[in-house]
């Protein structure tokens, strides 16, 4: 069965085939995210960065935004931060090349900076239409932006990572964005690092533990 690791021509996923009908519903969310200009970001933009990986995947990543390397190259979590969120996924068990990840807002916001509640209210259509298309087991949200805005909290990061929420019958996991991890290198007991480690185990388990049902399912 081939993946596709960037979102087109889609036969089969983790949770079914793709009918020709929700083929071209991905297809067309694509294409108006690609041609959007609802907002001010439209107008500083390289390109926009729709979200890459594979389709066939029970485990979604959900960032803030495009930062600099991502606007140049139009994907999602190259830079730093991106590179960063590999080796630790790859430290878990859990490989790049099996997930989908995208981020709230499709352009990159001038220096970086947070999107305001208008971009996201305008690129809200568009990763809940990618995540309800998408059907996955796990959305994992990288950061303060994109936990407030899946769960609507005012609730920050640090109290809600590593807890387990519901989201439209998919299960979502917050855990700090790479990027945070950059700025503070310790590796002691409760930093930021050890918790993030401490995340990715549970995410791995979670994930185990779906596969274990699939299988028992598949054998009855």
């Amino acid at each position: 069965m081939e993946r596709n690791r960037m979102g087109h021509d889609m036969t089969n996923t983790q949770n079914g085939s793709w009918s020709a009908e929700r083929t071209a519903a991905w297809e067309e969310v694509k294409a108006r995210v690609q041609s959007c200009d609802r907002c001010a970001l439209a107008n500083t933009r390289a390109h926009v960065v729709f979200g890459q990986g594979t389709v066939e995947t029970p485990l979604v990543f959900v960032g803030e935004g495009p930062g600099e390397d991502e606007d140049k190259q139009g994907l999602a979590f190259v830079g730093k931060a991106g590179q960063l969120l590999t080796k630790i996924l790859a430290a878990g068990g859990i490989s790049r090349e099996d997930v989908f990840i995208t981020n709230v807002v499709k352009c990159r916001p001038p220096g970086n900076r947070v999107p305001t509640a208008e971009e996201m209210m305008v690129c809200g259509d568009f990763l809940e239409a990618q995540l309800l298309l998408l059907r996955p087991r796990v959305v994992v949200c990288l950061g303060n932006t994109p936990t407030k805005w899946i769960l609507k909290t005012v609730e920050g990061i640090t109290a809600l990572r590593g807890r387990w929420f519901g989201w439209r019958g998919i299960d979502v996991f917050p855990m700090f964005h790479p990027s945070f991890l950059l700025r503070d290198d310790s590796r002691k007991k409760g930093s930021p690092k050890d918790l993030t480690w401490q995340d990715v185990q549970v995410l791995k388990e979670r994930l185990d533990q779906y596969e274990r049902e699939k299988r028992h399912e598949s054998s009855e």
